[in-house]
């Protein structure tokens, strides 16, 4: 009974053995298999190889080259990197690259667009950026009829690129294009520079603007918002005139709604009770 007991305690004893073992090897492979769907889902940056299609030029700023660009198509064709590739269709999309390809490697280029659909490039930017267009929106409906107009680009389609646009004052229209603002967004990134408070002169047009870019961890710049404020309008329409300046500064303050809400800090609520009325009144003081 003893040497009974003894080999069936053995026996259970290489089963829980066994049954660790052949789970730490389940477990195992199951990691493995998840990191390398991972890897197939989503890859390397772009950045991490070496045709890179932005190549630094004399003047150390990006410009995109078609040859590298080339070698990405073929590269992709024959390995899967779906992030990487993606990134790649996004960048050949903004640069119109297909009416720089010679009709071979056009037809390399719809294959490779066709492997890692594409389109979904762009439509995944475009959800992107509809938060973005809720904002151009509401903001440019803050300042109505002031000669300041805010619009949006989607920079995944330069030929179509305007999708939102609140308070025209240059003459533009829903789905024009954009020329060489993806390459200036780019060197102004590379450059660590903002496109801030910039002055425009266009015949006898004159125009004070700040270009914001949108960017994504992925595709890297994917849009931008733009902000053109129509100097000749404010300095020789409004301020010409006692009464446009009036009604200038009655619609800029002109409301839709009263809510009870506090926006200021502690301090400055108690300011305001003892009578300040203003951020540079210091009578309340």
């Amino acid at each position: 009974m003893h040497l009974l007991a003894a080999g069936f305690g053995n026996d259970i004893t290489i089963n829980v053995f066994a049954s660790i073992i052949a789970s730490g090897i389940l477990l195992g492979a199951g990691f493995l298999f998840g990191k390398y769907k991972e890897r197939r889902q989503f890859g390397k940056r772009l950045e991490e190889y070496d045709f890179y299609p932005y190549a630094i030029n004399r003047d150390n700023f990006p410009e995109f080259s078609l040859k590298d660009f080339r070698l990405g198509i073929h590269y992709f064709l024959r390995n899967f990197d779906a992030r990487a590739a993606r990134h790649l269709i996004f960048i050949g999309e903004q640069n119109n690259v297909r009416a720089q390809l010679e009709p071979p490697e056009q037809k390399a280029y719809s294959r490779l667009f066709a492997k890692y659909e594409g389109k979904k490039v762009a439509d995944d930017t475009l959800e992107y950026l509809e938060n973005f267009q809720r904002i151009v929106r509401l903001v440019g409906k803050s300042f109505p009829d002031l000669g300041i107009e805010i619009l949006l680009h989607d920079l995944s389609n330069p030929s179509r690129s305007l999708t939102a646009l609140e308070n025209n004052v240059t003459g533009r229209r829903l789905h024009d294009g954009t020329t060489n603002l993806v390459i200036d967004l780019k060197k102004r990134v590379a450059a660590n520079e903002d496109k801030l408070n910039y002055e425009l002169n266009l015949g006898a047009r004159k125009f004070k603007c700040t270009t914001i870019p949108i960017m994504r961890p992925e595709y890297g710049v994917v849009g931008a918002i733009c902000i053109n404020v129509d100097a000749n309008y404010l300095t020789e329409e409004v301020l010409s005139d006692a009464a446009k300046m009036t009604s200038f500064i009655q619609t800029f303050c002109r409301t839709d709604m009263k809510l009870e809400e506090n926006i200021l800090s502690r301090d400055e609520y108690a300011l305001a009770q003892q009578g300040k009325r203003h951020f540079r009144d210091t009578q309340a003081r």
